[in-house]
């Protein structure tokens, strides 16, 4: 939402004259409808072909058309930024300024509430939240990747672009072979590494949002919380050089029948 409307309301109005568009599954085009809606700005969104329906049908309750897309042609939407059949202004979904900018301000909102935090977790997609909250903080931040696809930690770990093994799964939302060029220099200077968590753990930070915190997220916005839970267990009975961890959770579009199974024990 803090992305979306700033780069909305940074816009000057004779860019917004053919509308705007974006390319997201879930939280960009929900948060991009709702402000083109408010600002009576026409909106469209280009989706993945394997959405879930029920993040395309909130987008759609906003007011936005969607267009669906191969899931290739998809990334490549967001790597390349252009689309012959578009007209009016893109909102990048992670690599727009004005959108980093407003991430931002989580940053600064984390440090109101919590000035003295250690450690800063973050899930990591296009990595322009993650990024925001990095540039607008001196607090450690660390991104956070699902195990079914890891391009950021083993790039910041080869110290360059690497391409790796991308396995779709309940997670959607994140989750990429490689990671966007335009984020590269970002992401590489800002973030101070990245954690890996596996499905289970992502599922079990969800039933325990659920259960005890009565907190409906989706899978890409639980990584947050699997990596802290990960790391207590890592360092249980153990002195942890984090003491005050912040979890980043973003993200409710979860498919029902995904967060029957979960919360039944099960992985979907």
């Amino acid at each position: 939402m803090r992305g979306a409307g700033n780069a909305l309301l940074s816009a000057n109005p004779e860019q917004l004259q053919n509308g705007v568009w974006t390319a997201s599954a879930g939280n960009m085009g929900q948060a991009l409808a709702w402000h083109a809606k408010k600002l009576k700005v026409p909106c469209t969104v280009l989706v993945p072909d394997d959405a879930p329906e029920v993040k395309v049908q909130a987008i759609q309750r906003l007011g936005a058309q969607i267009v669906k897309v191969p899931f290739v042609e998809y990334q490549s939407i967001q790597k390349e930024g252009t689309h012959p059949t578009m007209k009016g202004l893109l909102i990048h979904p992670f690599a727009d300024e004005a959108v980093i900018a407003g991430n931002g301000t989580i940053g600064l909102e984390i440090l109101e509430d919590l000035p003295d935090a250690d450690l800063i977790l973050v899930p990591y997609g296009g990595g322009g939240l993650s990024c925001g909250i990095a540039a607008s903080t001196k607090t450690r931040v660390e991104a956070v990747e699902l195990a079914t696809a890891t391009p950021i930690t083993a790039s910041l770990a080869a110290r360059k672009m690497v391409e790796v093994l991308y396995q779709p799964s309940f997670v959607s939302g994140m989750g990429a072979p490689f990671v966007f060029p335009q984020m590269w220099n970002l992401a590489s200077q800002l973030l101070a590494c990245s954690r890996v968590v596996e499905l289970p753990q992502v599922a079990e930070a969800i039933r325990l949002l659920a259960e005890r915190h009565h907190i409906i997220v989706e899978g890409a916005g639980a990584v947050a919380l699997a990596a802290a839970l990960q790391l207590i267990d890592s360092h249980f009975g153990s002195d942890c050089q984090f003491k005050k961890v912040v979890c980043v959770v973003s993200g409710g579009n979860i498919d029902a029948a995904h967060l029957n199974k979960i919360l039944h024990g099960e992985l979907p």
